[in-house]
């Protein structure tokens, strides 16, 4: 999962556009180079431009920040079961 926090008062709203279920902005998920920076983000979200804006050298403003939550997570607990285990696995059925 990626979860993301966006500043809604940076979106530029002359690219706002309708659809048939609502109103939308197109945005772009730039990943840093470096990896996770100092505050925890493994990128930004931007406004996403027209390839023609983005060819004449104009920038969509950064409205947040990113994070992978699945690198966060912590590993998996097993344990491990011997073949002479008398109860074989645990489960979680109750009879």
């Amino acid at each position: 999962m990626i979860t993301g926090k966006i500043d809604v008062t940076k979106v530029d709203k002359t690219h706002l556009f309708k659809g048939k279920a609502g109103t939308y902005l197109d945005i772009a998920l730039i990943t840093n180079k470096a990896g996770r920076d100092q505050y925890g983000n493994d990128g930004m979200i931007v406004q996403s431009v027209s390839k023609q804006a983005r060819q004449d050298g104009h920038k969509g403003p950064i409205l947040g920040n990113y994070v992978k939550t699945e690198d966060r997570m912590p590993p998996a607990i097993t344990k491990k079961v011997s073949a002479n285990d008398p109860l074989g696995p645990e489960d979680d059925i109750p009879f």
